[in-house]
């Protein structure tokens, strides 16, 4: 497995250094600054985890990945506001959100209970949840510790099982690890590394100055050792929650980036369905890659505020 490992490292660090092809800024555009304006604070034990807190009614939680944040789902939370309220944190380490030192501070479980401690702190019982990347390990952890507290599961393109997992990024863990991780406080193998994350993570990379700089911002920043923690675990393998996953008597949809090339969806679509129980109309695959709410944010929301109302 080291091997592989390091030819990956070698991979990323590699990547062209060609500038963004950015595109112009539209009139409805989101900005950063103003985006991490409106998020609240929950002080968890860890850390101050920031979080979008937007709209009325039932709650839905948007668990992002890896190495995203709630930014992700910029596009989508203001139309699903309009009928639910909704939840979006930056997971411990990403985003807005502190950065402690340590790596197991990082791990499934310990992510895992900072959303029951911050739905716990907002007196939230129970929640549709939605689940993107490696937010489906932090889910599973979370379903075996409290599966009552999720109402209804929305699976986009998340990690469920080895079957099709290729992440773009592998290390062993040690100094070239960390290096490597330190080195994406800076602004060219910033751009290197997002660059090429997004020219295969995206059919046609659409995304302007400001939109990359919700993903550059928090690297700058030092945000790196939740990433470490995620991309290091990928070189020992998966946590195996299959029992767990069976176990589940949840209404579950799929909404899956068909081209997605880090988690591919045929090579486990079978298990899938059998262990999670999913009804054909509810199975979505969609012409996009592995960041689908950026690609397709409207046909996402159409497809879970109508498995909603069902």
């Amino acid at each position: 497995m080291r091997s592989f490992c390091l030819l990956v490292i070698t991979i990323t660090l590699v990547s062209s250094c060609r500038p963004y092809k950015l595109m112009r800024m539209n009139s409805n555009q989101i900005i950063y600054k103003d985006f991490r304006a409106t998020q609240k604070k929950f002080l968890s034990k860890d850390g101050a985890i920031k979080y979008i807190d937007k709209g009325k009614g039932e709650v839905i939680l948007l668990l992002h990945g890896v190495p995203t944040s709630s930014w992700l789902y910029r596009k989508m939370i203001d139309e699903l506001a309009q009928n639910y309220r909704v939840i979006a944190p930056d997971m411990l380490g990403f985003g807005s959100s502190d950065s402690p030192k340590g790596y197991d501070i990082y791990s499934e479980e310990n992510h895992a209970q900072r959303i029951l401690d911050l739905m716990n702190s907002l007196q939230i019982n129970s929640w549709i949840h939605v689940m993107h990347d490696a937010g489906g390990l932090w889910t599973w952890e979370l379903l075996e510790r409290e599966p009552k507290r999720v109402s209804k599961l929305i699976v986009l393109n998340s990690i469920i099982y080895e079957d099709g997992f290729n992440p773009p990024i592998r290390f062993k863990e040690g100094l070239l690890a960390r290096t490597a991780m330190w080195s994406y406080r800076n602004g060219i193998t910033t751009n290197m590394m997002l660059k090429g994350l997004f020219k295969t993570g995206l059919t046609d990379n659409q995304l302007n100055k400001e939109d990359v700089q919700g993903y550059k911002k928090p690297l700058r920043e030092g945000k790196t050792r939740a990433m470490y923690y995620f991309f290091t675990q990928t070189c020992k393998g998966l946590p195996d929650y299959t029992e767990m996953i069976r176990k589940i008597n949840l209404p579950t949809i799929v909404i899956w980036g068909k081209n997605d090339s880090f988690l591919e969806w045929e090579p486990q679509k079978k298990r899938v369905i059998s262990d999670l129980n999913i009804h054909p109309k509810n199975i979505h695959l969609i012409d996009a890659k592995h960041f689908i709410q950026e690609e397709k944010p409207r046909e996402i929301n159409t497809f879970i505020l109508n498995f909603l109302k069902d």
